[in-house]
């Protein structure tokens, strides 16, 4: 983007919701932004179907920062909905902003939109999720006002074997399916909480 030169120059950008022609730019950006080397997170993997199905679910929780007709960042949640449970919550799921323009207040500003969408829906509580080794990401959400930390530990199980297994007995190998209905997110995983202690 070509600023590079001047973290002191006054970025000017606005805050809107996703278009559709934003899809490729912002997919780009994230492709550039969430390396698999850097974020070996076996959970939740950066990839055009991640923008495009989160575009088409939640479109008024799309935000993207603008800045010179360009994407300088991009927000991208959900709200959950528990059964038995008054609560609704709010779910940051990414949140990326070009390097040439971080630290210029990009991400503070799509944060405090979504959180103004959020109390307009009725939210109650805000969640997010980051690598416990990012500390950059999470400085920025303490300094938000998150905290409350807890440890998750994913674990792996193979299905290779399984797969064969299957083939040798022609079994039919597209019976499963991941369902993902409006707003609300299915995740097979074996969490093991530990809490580590409130920043």
């Amino acid at each position: 983007m070509g600023l590079s030169e001047g973290k002191e120059k006054r970025i000017v950008f606005r805050i809107r919701e996703m278009e559709i022609d934003d899809l490729a730019p912002v997919y780009h950006l994230g492709e550039m932004l969430f390396k698999a080397d850097e974020a070996p997170n076996m959970y939740r993997t950066w990839d055009a179907y991640e923008v495009v199905g989160l575009f088409h679910s939640d479109t008024e929780f799309c935000l993207v920062a603008e800045h010179e007709d360009r994407i300088a960042g991009f927000l991208l949640g959900t709200t959950i909905i528990k059964s038995r449970s008054a609560w609704k919550y709010g779910y940051l799921i990414w949140l990326g902003v070009h390097p040439d323009v971080q630290h210029h207040g990009v991400a503070e500003k799509l944060f405090q939109k979504f959180k103004e969408l959020m109390i307009e829906q009725g939210i109650r509580m805000l969640l997010v999720d980051t690598a416990a080794e990012n500390l950059a990401a999470l400085r920025f959400f303490r300094k938000q006002g998150f905290g409350h930390p807890r440890q998750h530990i994913y674990l792996t199980l193979n299905l290779q074997a399984e797969i064969q297994r299957l083939k040798k007995r022609g079994g039919n190998m597209n019976g499963a399916k991941h369902e993902k209905k409006n707003g609300t997110r299915s995740v097979a995983s074996a969490e093991i909480g530990k809490e580590i202690g409130s920043s």
